[in-house]
């Protein structure tokens, strides 16, 4: 069956990371945790593309890819304690050098449609971190208006999985978390 002159039902969204927001939280633990800082991390380097498929939503897919040397610390504290942070997280904890893009992948996703161009999904992708690939669900709200698509959510992952080693300070007694909490709100307009 030929699909000349058939209506394409897939649409191309280019990711804005400018018009964009993405932040980790890491939170403090141990003996001395109460004097610990529980950084919050700005994730300002990123770009991809949503592909959303308006016949079937569930058939849609992204890829994000994020330059991992961008990460930085943005919480009201010392320089100097900023650059400790920063040295630590990108010489220690993601070894940014050795791995400097982090990649999500997700082709597999569950929607439910919550009102006109409105949805709530689930994606089911790949994340790529520190050089170990696993699967990730990622939970998001999703709304589509005329050229622009605009996702917003929360995730968490355990460092652990990814072979990253929870950073830690004051001989041990101030230490990061296994968990990390992530929040975004991603803006992405219609390819031409």
């Amino acid at each position: 069956m030929s699909t000349v002159g058939m209506p394409q039902t897939s649409v191309h969204y280019l990711i804005d990371g400018k018009k964009s927001t993405f932040t980790l939280r890491a939170f403090a633990t141990g003996l001395l945790s109460a004097f610990g800082h529980s950084p919050t991390i700005a994730i300002p380097d990123f770009d991809g593309q949503i592909t959303v498929d308006q016949e079937a939503i569930e058939r849609s897919s992204l890829r994000l890819v994020i330059q991992a040397a961008s990460l930085s610390d943005v919480d009201d504290i010392r320089e100097k304690d900023r650059d400790e942070i920063n040295r630590t997280m990108h010489g220690e904890a993601l070894e940014s050098e050795s791995y400097p893009e982090i990649f999500y992948e997700c082709s597999n996703v569950s929607a439910e449609k919550t009102g006109e161009g409105q949805y709530r999904i689930t994606l089911a992708g790949e994340l790529t971190l520190h050089g170990v690939q696993r699967s990730q669900p990622v939970a998001a709200r999703v709304a589509l208006n005329g050229d622009l698509l605009r996702a917003t959510g929360e995730f968490s992952l355990r460092q652990s999985d990814y072979e990253i080693r929870p950073v830690s300070a004051a001989g041990g007694t101030i230490k990061l978390k296994d968990e990390l909490k992530f929040s975004f709100d991603i803006s992405a307009r219609k390819q031409a």
